[in-house]
Formats: C-alpha cells, structure tokens, sequence
C-alpha cells in the first residue's frame, strides 16, 4: 500500500468524500464527450438530463468507464479488492435560458429549476452489509455556478438521517424525497468542484446535495455505484428493488448476494 493511498483513505474515512481526483487524460475525455453527444442526439435532452440508466450494458464505451484502472484503483482502497459495480446514471442540468431564471422580490432564484435535494443515498439503494460509494465522473466542469455537488464533511458518521417528501419544485431525486432542513448542518456545506476529466468519490451515508444550473453552460456527469461484496440488498416488501446490472469489476466474490451479476 502507498503512502498517497494510506492517505487518500485516511481523508476519505474522516471526511467521507474525495475530491478533483484525476480520471481521464484529455484525449480520453474528447472521445467520451463526442460518445455522449451521440447519445444526446439519438434520445433528446429532457431524456439524458436523468434517464440514461445502467447504460454501460449497452454501451461498451460506457462499460469501459466503470472499470477504468485510475477508477479501480481508488474504489479498491475505500472498498477493498472485492467491488461490485451497484448501477450507473448519467446526470445532466442543462444550460438554463436567461428567460427562465426568474427572481422573486428579494432578488432570489425562484427555485423551479432542476435541482438535487439534501439526501443521503443509502436512503434509496436498500444496501446493508458492507460499505456503499458513489463516484461522480465529470464530463463537464462542475462549478457553484452551473449546480457542483455539495456535502457536509463527516456526516457519513450520523447514520441513517429521517428523510420527509420536498415541498421545493424541480427536486430531481426520484421519489422526491429530502432530510428536513433542521437536520442539515447547511452552514458546514462545502463544494466539490471539478474539472471535466476529475472524479468525485462520496459514502453512502455522507449528506450532499447540489442546487440549480443558473449558468450557461452544461454540468454533465457519470455517476457510478460500488459495494463491497459483503454487501447484500435489503429485502422490502413496501419498495422492492431490482439490481438488474450489477458486476463484479474486481477480486472475487465468496458471498454470491447479487446472484444476476455478471463477470
């Protein structure tokens, strides 16, 4: 183990979120710019704001991502040398008209933009057993201006926090669900901004959010999901979930719980 591994743990252990980690070389990132431009003209914008889901089936430029060695190799020091690979979505705020940011009397952002509210993912993925993480790969640079991801540093240790449906207009998480804003340490909020080619790595359990795109430039991302292989889903009869694409992407697994994975 290295000392910049060593480190890059003891970070992520007390912060439970890594930063600007350096991902693809420059040619790499024009020719998957110039793969997601396809898509974006095969399906249309409104749909690969959000529905390009577990696509790396289909796509193998898109599988090739999720195994990318610079990828690996940090999930493997946070998770261990036995990953599965959870599920994969594009992300993406597209560019805002000027005529559609409207401001209320006090000269605020009306908030009916597309927005992510404060969640923590362990609250969707119905995952216990082992450690869960998050990896957002930036296609685009990620700034304050066009809806970068925030966190709260170290509230991965809180566990579980209660989460309530959002009352906010635009919340593009699902089951339009958020942490009551008097559970949410705002003050201590901290952006994680990104050059297109860096990642971002953040715990399940680490409170984050991101606000609009007020910009006029896109903010795109690959989100990718990994669990240890001691994992297993949690079983709900309220809200079943499938794991349809999971993969082991290293080591092995003794534990066999996602038995439709592939290898």
């Amino acid at each position: 183990m290295t000392a910049s591994t060593t480190k890059l743990q003891e970070i992520y252990s007390q912060q439970g979120f890594l930063s600007a980690v350096p991902v693809l070389k420059e040619t790499q990132l024009i020719k998957v710019k110039h793969a997601f431009s396809e898509l974006e003209k095969e399906f249309g914008e409104e749909y690969t704001q959000y529905s390009l889901h577990n696509v790396h089936l289909q796509y193998p430029w898109v599988r090739n991502l999720t195994k990318h060695p610079q990828i690996i190799q940090v999930v493997k020091a946070i998770l261990g040398r036995d990953v599965i690979l959870l599920d994969s979505r594009f992300i993406c705020k597209y560019p805002t008209l000027k005529s559609d940011i409207q401001k209320n009397g006090e000269g605020e952002i009306k908030p009916s933009l597309p927005y992510v509210a404060w969640h923590q993912d362990m609250r969707y993925w119905g995952i216990a057993g082992g450690p869960v993480l998050s990896v957002w790969l930036a296609l685009d640079d990620s700034v304050q201006e066009n809806g970068a991801l925030q966190v709260i540093p170290g509230s991965h240790c809180t566990g579980m926090l209660p989460h309530h449906q959002a009352t906010r207009p635009g919340n593009m998480l699902t089951v339009n669900q958020e942490i009551p804003e008097e559970l949410v340490q705002a003050e201590e909020a901290v952006f994680c901004p990104l050059l297109a080619g860096q990642m971002s790595i953040h715990d399940g359990f680490l409170v984050h959010a991101s606000n609009a795109n007020t910009s006029q430039r896109r903010r795109c991302g690959f989100v990718i999901r990994y669990v240890s292989t001691s994992a297993y889903p949690i079983q709900d009869p309220d809200r079943p979930r499938k794991f349809a694409a999971t993969e082991l992407v290293c080591g092995t697994d003794q534990f066999n719980n996602f038995s439709n994975k592939t290898t």
